[in-house]
């Protein structure tokens, strides 16, 4: 026993990025067993040989580096978590070649940093080009994203005032605060421990949960647990083309529904940001201003949809008005939390009244993102109400210039200080938008399909590649260097520009 808790204890002093390889290599045994049960025996040999090469690496490697002391710098988990997210969609990808060798490298390498990155956008539109067991790693690899980037929110992120933790904190972006320095040094190893055990039952006990309910709605087996996975992860990845192909109809679109809510704000699951409040949910502001668009937005398309339904004479019965709002509801809420499913009745949203509901609103939609700390992509609600804060009390001083705001400790912050982040966040958050528009365009691609894609992956909604365009976008037909550029807009738009200029910072690392 005391063996085993010494071994376990110099396995946890290894670096993080070993740690994550050592951990993927070994999650290839459950692609593996699944093919070996299928008898697709060569997709079982290609991940086990995978999984075992992968784990006499780790071991390799971790007997190499055991007795040294591990670094405790405060920017080297954010390092391992930027190589994670590059490098390791290499190791990946290695099985799903060996199990597809009529594809080139560059679309697995592709496949595996949009799955990693839970932005769900895929090289093999249709679905029969892959086997269940590819399927099946490419959700799996997409939820391990989303638990990493759940982990390393807490973990990482927070401390160093990243990924939206920014917008409230009273230190730069980056920096420790004031108060932290003065005090003893907290172990970045010791803090990634406590929450990744405090996380990973909550994750997996949902993702369960939902499979469980998908199962018990009549979903097959394999599709309701890549369906629950992509949920849980945000990543929108479907072994059958989406939702709209599935058995569940409306009764397993409201469980999933209830699940993406998850993506809206972390006190969902937790009360350990600092907009967490005497209210709890109910005050909390990312979830409010969700809310407001998830039931505003339906609400507003309905009301277009219902006078152009008089208008061309279409709505003929109370169930597809019906229909069609739940249509709504449902797509709106999922590209909101950059899930990317799209409602069974979307179709019926848009055409039911003879007029077409555009794609810049799904656009629109994704960019503004979920919640600080969740799986979800975008800029982030918090940093759209700290912007809101900030313009209601720029109104107020225009009436009564010498007025001190009461909105207490957090919400002065959230106006001036962290209003001002935020507004920089968006100003980087636009450059990005531009720079990879402006290289696409360099490549050979269209304008519309330019803004489309880099919309798509910097706020990690692969689905809207499908759906924003009139005519689905062929990734696999653009040009090599324009995949490239996408995969680097997969990893800037999960990680973040402010996350990318703190590595890139010298000061910052000698501070």
């Amino acid at each position: 026993m005391a063996q085993t808790r010494r071994l376990s204890t110099e396995i946890l002093k290894l670096p993080l990025f070993l740690l994550i390889f050592g951990i993927t290599s070994a999650s290839m045994l459950v692609p593996s067993v699944y093919a070996l049960s299928t008898r697709d025996l060569s997709a079982s040999r290609a991940f086990f040989y995978a999984a075992l090469l992968g784990v006499v690496i780790f071991v390799l490697i971790a007997v190499a580096h055991a007795g040294r002391r591990p670094r405790l710098g405060t920017l080297g988990p954010l390092l391992s978590l930027f190589a994670a997210f590059v490098i390791l969609p290499a190791v990946l990808a290695v099985p799903f070649l060996e199990a597809l060798p009529t594809t080139r490298p560059i679309h697995v390498y592709f496949e595996m940093v949009s799955a990693f990155t839970t932005t769900g956008a895929t090289m093999f539109q249709d679905p029969e080009r892959l086997s269940p067991t590819l399927h099946l790693w490419r959700a799996q690899v997409g939820w391990m994203g989303g638990l990493l980037m759940w982990i390393a929110a807490s973990a990482i992120l927070a401390p160093l005032h990243l990924g939206g933790f920014e917008v409230t904190s009273q230190a730069e972006p980056g920096r420790e605060t004031p108060e932290n320095r003065m005090m003893r040094p907290v172990n970045p190893r010791s803090r990634l421990i406590r929450i990744t055990r405090a996380l990973v039952p909550i994750y997996g006990g949902l993702t369960l949960l939902l499979w469980l309910l998908l199962l018990g709605g009549g979903e097959r087996p394999l599709v309701a647990i890549c369906h629950a996975m992509s949920v849980m992860a945000t990543s929108g990845i479907s072994p059958v083309g989406g939702v709209a192909e599935t058995r569940l109809g409306l009764s397993g679109e409201v469980v999933m529904a209830l699940f993406m809510l998850f993506g809206l704000s972390r006190l969902t699951f937790s009360k350990d940001t600092v907009t967490a409040t005497q209210g709890g949910l109910r005050s909390d502001p990312e979830f409010r201003i969700g809310a407001i668009i998830v039931i505003g937005v339906p609400l507003i398309l309905f009301a277009r949809h219902f006078i152009g339904a008089y208008d061309v004479a279409a709505a003929e019965s109370l169930e597809e008005a019906l229909q069609a709002l739940w249509g709504s509801v449902f797509t709106v809420l999922s590209f909101l939390t950059t899930t990317g499913f799209v409602s069974e009745y979307w179709g019926e949203a848009q055409s039911w009244s003879g007029l077409n509901t555009p794609g810049l609103i799904l656009m629109g939609l994704a960019l503004l993102g979920g919640g600080v700390a969740t799986t979800a992509g975008g800029v982030k609600l918090l940093r759209v109400f700290a912007l809101y804060q900030n313009g209601v009390r720029e109104l107020e001083r225009l009436v009564y210039p010498n007025s001190v705001s009461g909105a207490g400790v957090v919400g002065r912050r959230l106006q001036s200080n962290g209003a001002f982040i935020a507004w920089v966040f968006f100003m980087l958050f636009a450059l990005s938008l531009a720079g990879v528009c402006l290289l696409l365009t360099l490549t050979g691609v269209s304008f519309e399909e330019a803004m489309v894609l880099s919309v798509a992956m910097l706020s990690t909604t692969g689905p809207l590649v499908e759906f924003a365009i009139e005519q689905p976008i062929q990734l696999i037909e653009l040009e090599t260097s324009a995949k490239a550029v996408l995969c680097a807009a997969m990893v800037l738009g999960r990680l973040e520009t402010l996350a990318i200029i703190a590595l890139l910072t010298p000061d910052l690392w000698r501070g």
